[in-house]
């Protein structure tokens, strides 16, 4: 690669990984390609020798957010000791909800995505369908059911429990659904200190 192009590799991931933190804080609508190529120090008119688009950048730029949580995801999963319990509620949990720029950018971006463009939905599916197999495998299941159940749960909760005002009403919610969860499908573990009692 001649320096020329690895210059310009190194402007395009400064601009995917600037567009995913981004996202991953404000939403989709939150990125202007002026402001983010300004916060990059490169041209607003060097944006279209990266990206065909604004929607081409998105979605690029929604696909390196979820990559990142499913990779934390993945290191996390080899840290779970009791399996589906210790996934919930590491899910389910203050600190997960408090970090919504590191956390599970699914929760935090599904409601933008649902009114987005077709391309964004398409790469969005895809980290869906992956998180529902790690759901699957935490179950030890090979049908979808209660994976599928079990993470419209968990999203649901967590993208509420941002949403709500009263934190002890918020760590409420996210208590309840874990400990429903857990009493469905999975044993019965001490409670992560990280949880309220």
């Amino acid at each position: 690669m001649g320096h020329s192009q690895a210059e310009k590799a190194q402007s395009r991931e400064r601009i995917l990984k600037e567009a995913a933190d981004q996202i991953r804080e404000g939403g989709l609508d939150s990125v202007s390609v002026g402001k983010l190529m300004k916060s990059v120090n490169l041209t607003h008119g060097g944006f279209y020798g990266h990206f065909a688009s604004r929607a081409d950048l998105l979605a690029k730029a929604l696909e390196r957010a979820l990559d990142a949580g499913a990779h934390r995801s993945a290191g996390e999963e080899l840290a779970w000791p009791h399996g589906f319990a210790s996934f919930v509620r590491n899910y389910l949990s203050q600190a997960h909800r408090d970090s919504r720029s590191e956390g599970c950018a699914i929760s935090a971006l599904v409601s933008d995505v649902a009114r987005g463009d077709v391309q964004s939905r398409a790469v969005m599916d895809s980290s869906i369908e992956d998180y529902i197999a790690t759901a699957r495998r935490q179950l030890g299941d090979d049908d979808d059911t209660r994976a599928m159940f079990a993470v419209s749960a968990m999203v649901g909760a967590l993208s509420l429990s941002r949403v709500m005002t009263d934190a002890p009403r918020s760590d409420e919610l996210l208590r309840n659904v874990s400990e429903q969860l857990i009493s469905l499908y999975g044993p019965s573990v001490p409670e992560r200190s990280d949880n309220p009692d």
